[in-house]
């Protein structure tokens, strides 16, 4: 997880569309129609107008690059602890990019020692200059090994929600094993690094 260490941001999408698949329209999916894993609203706010069935798969990635990397900033992450953002766009994939965000947000809070080490910041699912400093001071003071706790924090926090998803409403449950295969196959390296 050293610095020296880069991201294979293509490979991480091209895993993501391989697990994603093609057309899908499960009931009990609450986004409804996917193909290659991004959904109808997604697509349309991308500027997609074709039929979802038909989605180019070139079109899906750069989707993936620009929704769930560039612009919510985990290619900045990458700079600093490249597993770190590889883990936030998989959870963006699957949760939401804000969800992954926060969960940075908060563990950067908890390992701060009551804001001795860095001050806290604000866990509202936006990353900017300020979570971007909290982060380098983090990194300063606690280098590689420090980002493999934040990451298995952060995979502690994503595995929570996923059982309070799925607590919450019963029809998740058709894809919490599959959930937890995604965090597996991401302990495993085997997601495009």
């Amino acid at each position: 997880m050293g610095t020296t260490a880069t991201i294979d941001i293509d490979g991480l999408i091209d895993a993501v569309i391989g697990r994603e698949g093609s057309y899908s329209n499960n009931p009990a999916d609450k986004g409804g129609a996917t193909m290659w894993g991004v959904t109808e609203q997604v697509a349309r706010a991308y500027g997609y107008q074709g039929d979802m069935r038909v989605l180019p798969r070139a079109t899906a990635a750069a989707i993936y690059r620009r929704r769930y990397w560039s612009d919510v900033g985990f290619d900045q992450v990458a700079l600093r602890y490249p597993d770190i953002a590889a883990e936030l766009f998989d959870i963006g994939v699957n949760m939401g990019t804000a969800i992954g965000a926060t969960f940075l947000q908060r563990v950067l809070n908890v390992f701060n020692l009551g804001g001795a080490q860095y001050a806290d910041v604000t866990a509202d699912g936006r990353l900017g200059a300020v979570t971007y400093l909290a982060l380098d001071a983090f990194r300063q003071r606690r280098s590689d090994e420090g980002g493999a706790r934040v990451l298995e924090a952060i995979r502690s926090l994503r595995g929570a929600r996923y059982i309070e998803i799925s607590e919450a409403r019963p029809a998740n449950e058709a894809f919490t094993y599959g959930w937890f295969g995604r965090m597996v196959a991401m302990l495993k390296g085997v997601v495009g690094r």
